[in-house]
C-alpha cells in the first residue's frame, strides 16, 4: 500500500513531467492539496513533505482544521485556499485565514468579500457547460463579473473550473485557458487526481489534488467516523 510520501513524490514527478512535456517553465504550476476528507495529521505530513497550498472544499473543515494545523506545526509557509460553494454568511469567520478565494461566481459574493476582506484575492469560478445546478459563472457573464469585482476593489487573479462529467476535459480546459487570456489573466486553477496532467497541457498553473495526495475519500470517511 502506497504512503503519503510516495504519492506525494509520484504526483510532484508527473507535474514536472507534464510541465516539461509542454515546453513550460518548472515553477509555472502550483499544487494544491485538496485537504476534503483528509485528517490533520495527513495534512500536516503533506505540508511537511512540501506541499503547503491547502484547497478545502467546506468551510466548516476549514475552521476546524486551520487553528489546528497553526498550533501543531512550526511552519510559515501554509496557504489555505477556499475550493468550494461559498456561503456569504461563511465568509467573515473564513477571512483571516483564507489567501485566495477560488470559487467567486456571483456578484453579491464579491460585495460580501470586499466589505469583509477589502482588496482580497480571488479567482472566479466559471460553469464551463452551463450545467443546470452546478456552481460557477456562466461562461457569457465571466467578463461582466471579472469587472464588477475589480470595481469592488477585489484583485482577480483568474480563473477555476470542474469540466463536466463523463466529457473529455481537454477542450473545456481550453475554453478556460482562452477565456482567461481574453481577459488578461494569468492564473487557471483546473485540474485534479484524474486530469491534472491533461489540464497542465492546456495551461493550468494551478492543480486540486486530493484523492492522489491522501487516498481515496470514501476510505479517508471510513478512517475517520
Amino acid at each position: 500500500m502506497s504512503t503519503i510520501a510516495d504519492r506525494v513524490h509520484e504526483v510532484t514527478s508527473r507535474i514536472e513531467a507534464s510541465v516539461g512535456m509542454a515546453g513550460r517553465d518548472p515553477a509555472a504550476v502550483k499544487l494544491i492539496a485538496a485537504t476534503k476528507s483528509a485528517s490533520i495529521d495527513q495534512i500536516a505530513e503533506v505540508i511537511q513533505l512540501g506541499v503547503t497550498d491547502l484547497g478545502e472544499n467546506r468551510a466548516q473543515e476549514l475552521l476546524a482544521k486551520a487553528p489546528e494545523l497553526l498550533n501543531g506545526l512550526n511552519h510559515p509557509d501554509v496557504h489555505w485556499h477556499f475550493i468550494g460553494a461559498l456561503q456569504r454568511n461563511k465568509v467573515k469567520s473564513l477571512a483571516p485565514w483564507v489567501g485566495l478565494w477560488q470559487s467567486v461566481d456571483r456578484i453579491e459574493l464579491g460585495a460580501t468579500l470586499a466589505r469583509v476582506a477589502p482588496t482580497a484575492r480571488v479567482l472566479v469560478e466559471v460553469n464551463l457547460a452551463s450545467e443546470a445546478g452546478k456552481a460557477g459563472c456562466d461562461p457569457q457573464l465571466v467578463p461582466s463579473l471579472v469587472n464588477e469585482l475589480r470595481r469592488l476593489g477585489l484583485i482577480v487573479e483568474g480563473l477555476m473550473a470542474i469540466p463536466p462529467a463523463r466529457l473529455d476535459p481537454a477542450r473545456h480546459f481550453a475554453s478556460l485557458r482562452i477565456l482567461a487570456e481574453s481577459l488578461d489573466l494569468a492564473e487557471l486553477s483546473m485540474g485534479m487526481s484524474d486530469d491534472f496532467e491533461l489540464a497542465i497541457s492546456e495551461g493550468a498553473t494551478m492543480v486540486r489534488v486530493g484523492r492522489g495526495l491522501f487516498g481515496d475519500r470514501s476510505q479517508l470517511d471510513a478512517q475517520r467516523r
